[in-house]
């Protein structure tokens, strides 16, 4: 039993069809060879995560929390300062974080 028409113009037909298919598949392969790409370059292109963050307020001009960097509740107004930098503002009275604990992890002391 053979499972394709058996006249020519419908085997036409299933081969318009099936190339037609064939050339939406390899788009999309493409597509998504292009999106893993993409992916792998942002990963390798990524800047390294700071050692520590100093988060913002609201206004963006003060220092609310001081963490270690990669600390998950660092929020969006977050960013990356050198240690010193990070001393600088747990001297200055800006808060240590409690999840991460910046403080310890610097080696200071409230004096």
């Amino acid at each position: 039993m053979q499972d394709l028409p058996p006249d020519l113009p419908r085997l036409r037909t299933l081969e318009t069809w099936l190339a037609h298919t064939l050339d939406r598949v390899r788009q999309q392969i493409a597509a998504v060879e292009q999106r893993e790409a993409e992916r792998r370059y942002g990963e390798q292109a990524r800047p390294p995560q700071p050692d520590w963050v100093v988060e913002q307020g609201l206004s963006g001009r003060d220092a609310v929390y001081v963490h270690v960097g990669g600390c998950h509740m660092a929020g969006k107004r977050s960013r990356g300062v050198a240690r010193d930098q990070a001393l600088r503002a747990l001297a200055e009275g800006v808060d240590a974080c409690t999840h991460c604990r910046p403080d310890s992890e610097l080696g200071f002391i409230d004096g």
